[in-house]
């Protein structure tokens, strides 16, 4: 059972000042191991363990939906980008990339068309009852 706070400013951690710290912050490393090749496994690794494990918390925290689908996304990426990385698989950073661009394009998508929660209403701003 989600607390009572489902849905409102105090559960939803993207509401929060911490949002920026756990998703700001890994967004910038990101956005920078996109553009340096080099040190893309130090920056992208840390950075989607990070915004996959808040979006993972977000989700059993106050039901965001996009988050669902996000966290797992991004600890997949992670470890997509490590086993690249010490060349277990020849990936590179264009798959890993689409896929992340793709994924949380159609989590957000899904969130837009069903609302930002699951579970039982959130004070008017779910439209879904339970997860799809």
């Amino acid at each position: 059972m989600r607390p009572q706070t489902c849905g409102k400013a105090g559960a939803d951690l993207a509401a929060r000042r911490i949002g920026w710290l756990v998703w700001g912050v890994p967004g910038a490393l990101f956005a920078l191991g996109a553009a340096w090749d080099a040190a893309r496994p130090w920056l992208w690794v840390p950075a989607l363990a990070v915004a996959g494990s808040a979006c993972v918390l977000n989700a059993r925290r106050c039901g965001r939906l996009h988050c669902y689908l996000t966290g797992p996304l991004f600890l997949l990426a992670a470890a997509a980008t490590v086993l690249d990385g010490l060349g277990v698989v020849a990936l590179g950073r264009q798959p890993i990339l689409l896929a992340l661009v793709v994924g949380t394009a159609l989590a957000y998508g899904l969130e837009c068309a069903r609302g930002k929660y699951v579970g039982p209403r959130s004070g008017g701003q779910s439209h879904a009852s339970r997860f799809p």
